[in-house]
């Protein structure tokens, strides 16, 4: 099994790289080496993220008992066990369960060295910066699994989690990439614009009817319609459904029994003028109260809708 010392030690050196096919290189080998069970867990802490998303620890806490707990000498911990500690402490709930967490973390982090203690902390609070983006996450997935790149962004496009698709890349080859596919109520990687030096260099790459519109910064999402159920995501992949309830409605006016839209929510005052990006994206956060209106607009569809839940 694969310490969680191994894998630090591998991302200081992809961090101290500055040539991204050292960095592929480095990542690919540490992934080809790991067990099956820790393909997923690898991928996700190499890519700066925990598959347990938030763990129910604040920044000042975590701070805190991270300044107070001394390293160890020696780390031993596996990613498999570094995980269970992490899915304990992320499933630790009740009267009480600050604390409880706290002291968890206090024993967890008695068992990392000052590097391992070091990673964990950033990669906790989301600042884990050592030059793994997803693009070279990709690339390294498809080095070990000695795969085309192409198949791999295929599969990440539609799978929606990295550590999914690496394990099926590196257990299961082509025919399990393969498996990923275009699904309902499975939200889809965000497609992103391309730049081109002209309309006219544009037009050329684009093929059928084209149109043309004003870019302005909106809340990106993507909507899922089967019949009357209707699912809307951001651009993080996260269910924000109940906070649109005006969109939900006007996608079950739609003609298509089935669909899937990626487009922008954007926030417009009462004399048609955009709010600034902030305003808009109140929806998404805890609901404001106010007497704005939301415009939004969408493939060609158009809605006026309050700006806030009431």
């Amino acid at each position: 099994m694969t310490t969680f010392a191994t894998l630090v030690a591998t991302s200081r050196r992809v961090g101290e790289s500055p040539g991204r096919l050292t960095k592929i290189r480095e990542l690919a080998t540490l992934l080809a080496a790991l067990a099956p069970e820790e393909i997923e867990i690898g991928t996700h802490y190499l890519a700066g993220s925990v598959p347990q998303g938030r763990i129910g620890i604040g920044f000042a806490t975590l701070q805190t008992v991270a300044a107070r707990t001394p390293a160890a000498s020696q780390g031993t911990l596996t990613l498999s066990e570094l995980d269970a500690r992490l899915r304990a402490l992320a499933t630790t709930r009740g009267a009480g369960s600050a604390e409880r967490r706290a002291q968890q973390l206090r024993e967890l982090l008695a068992q990392l060295t000052a590097d391992e203690q070091t990673f964990l902390f950033r990669l906790l609070v989301g600042e884990l910066r050592q030059g793994a983006l997803e693009g070279v996450m990709l690339e390294a997935i498809a080095a070990a699994a000695q795969l085309p790149v192409a198949l791999v962004r295929r599969a990440a496009m539609y799978g929606g989690n990295l550590g999914m698709v690496a394990r099926a890349a590196l257990t299961g080859g082509e025919e399990a990439l393969a498996r990923f596919q275009l699904e309902l109520f499975v939200p889809v990687a965000p497609m992103l614009a391309q730049t081109a030096a002209d309309v006219a260099a544009a037009l050329k790459e684009l093929l059928g009817e084209v149109a043309f519109e004003w870019k302005m910064d909106g809340a990106r999402i993507q909507l899922h319609k089967r019949g009357d159920e209707v699912r809307i995501y951001t651009r993080a992949l996260n269910e924000v459904t109940a906070a649109v309830p005006e969109i939900v409605e006007m996608a079950r006016t739609l003609p298509a029994h089935t669909l899937i839209l990626d487009g922008e929510a954007i926030a417009f005052d009462a004399s048609g003028r955009p709010h600034p990006f902030q305003i808009t994206m109140r929806r998404f956060g805890p609901p404001e109260r106010g007497g704005a209106a939301h415009r939004v607009a969408h493939q060609g569809v158009l809605l006026r809708l309050p700006a806030t839940r009431e």
